[in-house]
């Protein structure tokens, strides 16, 4: 039974940038993710989607022997005039680093994304997930991921919050609230106001519509948006990736009146019931947040438990990591001039900025 893959690993494995423009190609890595139960943010569509979306450029380091792949690094060229130039993997999500089969092809996909780098003018490489390479930066204790099973009905979901988080979804089911699924314009347009309205109270730039308008295109069937209306204004809104049976709700928001109304709270029940139902799915990942955030503690009242997340980053020597922690003491006066914007000019400044956060 071990012959084949003995005579396999007498192979050599080669190490190249991959085509992504090759259907063929990109098909197979997709592929090779599923194997490999990797994420979203692994497949091709997520690179290709970013690279429309936002125009920082796809990349992806491939690894096969004997015409089979045997490891994966998907990357993002992240470029921006305020916070540099970097090679991220994956870039504007929360997972990434390298598949592999081996743990010695792991390295060998980071010591190429390296070289990579260097060659792209970058002095920095970052791998949100995957086993830290050897000598690179772990970076551990900053952000946790929050992950669960779902209930096999509706009655049993809501039972599976804990009790204070319930009544809040309760209240929330007694409000003259409507909630829609879809991606159709109208979706599209009220999923961006609500969106657009949360992070700038927050004090962060906005992304461009253009970014979620790609990932709608490339992920079709695999991704939607749920809003919370009451009556015709949307209140609260949320675009979901579905994948390998989980759910991934990744941007949402809400405006301030989403907070009296209980609409956020509508929303993630809503869509947790939808997720199991219309998409079949048994997981539903909340995403990570900043470990001891304010997001933090409120997936924690929803009953999931923080599972601490571990990125890794390799920094060209004699250069400094690029700083684009919006919560360091650097950009504490930034971020509060930035809410005092009004909502249109930082919507029209915001997404010029938000495409080199990455």
């Amino acid at each position: 039974m071990n012959a084949p893959f003995a005579l396999e690993r007498s192979e050599p494995t080669e190490i190249a940038v991959a085509d992504l423009r090759d259907p063929a190609q990109a098909s197979r890595i997709a592929a090779f993710v599923d194997e490999q139960d990797g994420s979203p943010f692994h497949l091709p569509e997520w690179l290709a989607a970013i690279e429309r979306g936002t125009g920082q450029k796809a990349h992806g380091i491939l690894a096969e022997r004997a015409g089979r792949i045997v490891g994966w690094l998907p990357l993002t060229l992240v470029h921006s005039p305020l916070f540099g130039r970097a090679l991220v993997s994956s870039g504007f999500a929360v997972d990434g680093g390298a598949l592999a089969r081996e743990r010695n092809v792991a390295q060998r996909l980071a010591d190429a994304a390296c070289e990579l780098a260097l060659r792209n003018s970058c002095n920095e490489v970052e791998l949100r997930g995957g086993e830290t390479p050897a000598g690179w930066q772990a970076i551990s204790g900053k952000h946790s991921g929050f992950v669960t099973e779902l209930a096999p009905d509706d009655d049993a979901q809501l039972l599976a919050i804990p009790r204070k988080q319930r009544a809040e979804v309760r209240k929330s089911l007694k409000n003259p609230l409507t909630v829609t699924v879809g991606t159709g314009e109208n979706h599209r347009a009220a999923h961006y106001a609500c969106y657009a309205a949360s992070v700038h109270n927050l004090g962060t730039p906005v992304f461009p519509r253009s970014l979620f308008d790609a990932v709608l295109r490339y992920f079709d069937e695999r991704a939607d948006i749920l809003t919370v209306w009451e009556g015709e204004e949307p209140l609260a809104s949320v675009l979901t990736l579905y994948h390998q049976g989980t759910a991934y709700p990744f941007w949402g928001g809400g405006v301030w009146r989403a907070r009296e109304t209980r609409a956020n709270e509508r929303m993630y029940y809503a869509l947790m019931c939808h997720a199991r139902g219309a998409k079949a799915c048994t997981h539903f990942d909340f995403g990570r947040s900043k470990t001891g955030s304010g997001p933090c503690h409120y997936k924690k009242n929803w009953g999931f438990d923080p599972q601490p997340l571990t990125y890794s980053r390799w920094i060209a020597d004699g250069t400094q990591a690029r700083d684009i922690d919006p919560t360091s003491d650097a950009y504490a006066r930034k971020i509060a001039l930035w809410k005092a914007l009004p909502l249109p000019v930082a919507n029209r400044i915001g997404p010029h900025i938000a495409r080199g956060l990455g």
